[in-house]
């Protein structure tokens, strides 16, 4: 379990990322060119609103080895947070779910929990460096909202389990 999990959905994601961007600009060059408006200026600007586009699609890239949580951005750039000494861990629940994980560093991360619920390599990891943050003492905020991401995932899965059986 020491070794490095990863979004296993991300390269479909990215992949959707750039299909829709990249369809976007087909359909704003198309209407110019039908409208006879096309110029440089306007190509640049729509090519300028597919990337932004892009950039508000494309989700970060999370990865988990043990004791550390990653992100990357579009640029690569990235956080961490060293999971197995977690201070605090909030679940950000409303119309777009977050999962706020904060280290006794002062780093911080903030994932889409639906991302553990499709990747249990990640989940395990997590979970299980969330609990030697619990046994060294360093989580002193969290543990209800740790309960609950794992009974989320547990529902999710059970979801899961029943939908491919045929039961649900």
């Amino acid at each position: 379990m020491d070794g490095l999990a990863e979004d296993i959905h991300w390269v479909g994601a990215r992949r959707f990322a750039i299909c829709t961007a990249a369809l976007f600009l087909a359909a704003l060059l198309v209407l110019d060119a039908g409208a006879g408006e096309i110029c440089l200026l306007r190509c640049a600007l729509w090519a300028g609103l597919a990337a932004l586009l892009f950039v508000i699609l494309l989700p970060p890239r999370i990865s988990v080895r043990a004791g550390r949580l990653i992100t990357r951005g579009v640029l690569g750039t990235g956080h961490s947070v060293r999971t197995d000494s977690l201070a605090s861990l909030q679940w950000c629940d409303g119309v777009a779910q977050r999962l706020l994980l904060r280290d006794t560093d002062g780093s911080s991360v903030e994932i889409d929990p639906t991302v553990l619920t499709r990747n249990p390599a990640m989940w395990r990891r997590l979970d299980a460096d969330t609990r030697t943050s619990v046994e060294r003492g360093t989580l002193l905020r969290g543990a209800t909202a740790l309960r609950e991401l794992a009974e989320h995932i547990d529902r999710e899965t059970a979801h899961t389990v029943f939908r491919v059986s045929g039961l649900r």
